[in-house]
């Protein structure tokens, strides 16, 4: 008999292949979707900017929202779900 212990517990599943792939996945995804809320913030911001010549104040404020939009998608993504 071998006196090897088992170290899974009885009513948790090993971890499947497709969950990690998934949460890779999803770790490479975030920095972009994050990245890309706030370039597309301040690209909005920056050619308002040039329409009305208003100056730096909209590519700001547009990219404080791209900004606040990338925190609330990570959230959102992250969110454990029920």
């Amino acid at each position: 008999m071998d006196n090897k212990t088992d170290n899974s517990a009885p009513n948790q599943p090993a971890k499947k292949p497709a969950q990690f792939v998934q949460q890779s996945v999803l770790g490479l995804e975030l920095p972009f979707t994050f990245v890309g809320a706030v370039a597309l913030g301040g690209f909005i911001g920056y050619f308002l900017d040039k329409w009305l010549h208003t100056g730096p104040w909209l590519m700001t404020v547009f990219g404080c929202f791209g900004f606040a939009a990338g925190i609330l998608e990570i959230a959102r993504r992250l969110r454990p779900k029920d």
